[in-house]
């Protein structure tokens, strides 16, 4: 089988609507695909369906941000939880919400410098997803500001500009320990990503294993290579699981489903482990 396990949709920073999500990993020739948006589950029932109609593997899943003390973001990947678990949605519900804060007063400060407007930037937006960066971003795009999404990351939202603000985000091992809670299985996501910012040291590593930390998200093409052993040799030590995804949102990015997979024997422990819901098969 020909496994995903990381693409987003429209519902958070994503260009394909959540059943757009599943037809594209259809025609990609994926197996199974899971459906990770920010600090959202609200694609999950369109995918559903979709999944069930082409007959595609759907893991129900979200990718929670998170921030260590020390100020590095940090993205876990939650698998099969359950979506109404008070301790986790109100985490989310938090991050969500300074999110917004945080888009606004970043607009707000673009704004004294360029042609940009809130309106321009919830034009980007579908209906029910949460403004983030990549919102502003494409509105940068759609200005002549910038010439895509990765330029803008790397020039004026880069958390080195002037413009970008902080928000709150739950640390690592206390995301961990909430989708254990929710009955989910929490990996890793693209952990030693250094062209994304700062990446956490072993501390952290073993701080999220110790409160139930299921995989890392080895093969992603944000992980330098070199890096790679360093990788596999813990999940080797802790038992962990080990993956490989693509992290597509569409055109939002040049990631293309299945550019990295995922062995079968990895997603069946996800489902072993996972409680919360279940894989959705037709």
């Amino acid at each position: 089988m020909r496994i995903d396990l990381h693409a987003h949709s429209s519902v958070s920073d994503g260009t394909d609507a959540p059943a757009g999500l599943v037809a594209a990993a259809h025609a990609a020739g994926l197996d199974a695909v899971a459906i990770t948006d920010h600090d959202s589950t609200g694609g999950w029932a369109e995918a559903m369906e979709a999944a069930r109609a082409l007959g595609v593997v759907l893991v129900p899943g979200m990718e929670v941000s998170c921030r260590t003390p020390e100020g590095i973001s940090v993205h876990v990947l939650s698998y099969l939880h359950d979506p109404t678990h008070p301790g986790l949605l109100e985490e989310i519900t938090k991050s969500k919400d300074a999110r917004l804060s945080r888009a606004e007063h970043m607009v707000s400060l673009l704004a004294e410098d360029y042609p940009l407007s809130w309106d321009d930037v919830t034009h980007h937006v579908a209906p029910g997803a949460t403004v983030g960066r990549p919102h502003i971003a494409d509105a940068l795009v759609a200005a002549g500001i910038v010439g895509d999404r990765s330029e803008a990351f790397a020039t004026i939202l880069s958390s080195r500009s002037r413009y970008f603000v902080q928000h709150y985000a739950p640390e690592p091992a206390l995301a961990v320990e909430l989708v254990r809670a929710a009955g989910g299985v929490p990996v890793f996501a693209h952990p030693v990503a250094e062209a994304r910012g700062r990446t956490v040291g072993e501390a952290t590593y073993h701080a999220m294993i110790d409160a139930g930390l299921a995989g890392l998200e080895v093969y992603h093409r944000d992980n330098p290579e070199a890096r790679r052993p360093f990788l596999l040799d813990l999940a080797r030590r802790y038992g962990l699981l080990v993956t490989g995804s693509s992290d597509y949102h569409g055109s939002g990015k040049v990631n293309r489903l299945g550019e990295n997979t995922t062995p079968m024997e990895a997603l069946e422990e996800i489902e072993r482990q996972g409680t919360g819901v279940a894989v959705v098969r037709s």
